[in-house]
């Protein structure tokens, strides 16, 4: 399981520009079953991802695939847990 924040950096004045092909991206991480949950991290750094089933560098190269990445309005930090203990709801990301 991996958690990935993706702060603003230089060019975070643009993010506008690219903001529909980010949400198309975040979709097809949800779609495909990766991503687990998305949202801003407060106050106003950028955002953050919850995403499971797939390697670290798999899931790197997803995350070099966001528009926001390319364009540098953010810069991604991907962290790997490894969970042990859950609520049940969330049972099935404990190995």
């Amino acid at each position: 399981m991996f958690i990935v924040l993706l702060k603003f950096a230089e060019n975070k004045s643009s993010a506008k520009d690219w903001m529909d092909g980010h949400n198309a991206w975040l979709k097809r991480g949800f779609d495909d079953g990766v991503f687990l949950l998305a949202g801003s991290l407060q106050p106003g750094l950028g955002g953050g991802i919850l995403a499971h089933g797939l390697s670290k560098s798999e899931l790197e190269e997803r995350v070099d695939d966001d528009p926001f990445i390319k364009a540098r309005v953010v810069e991604a930090q991907i962290i790997e847990m490894t969970p042990s203990k859950a609520d049940q709801r969330l049972a099935f990301l404990v190995g």
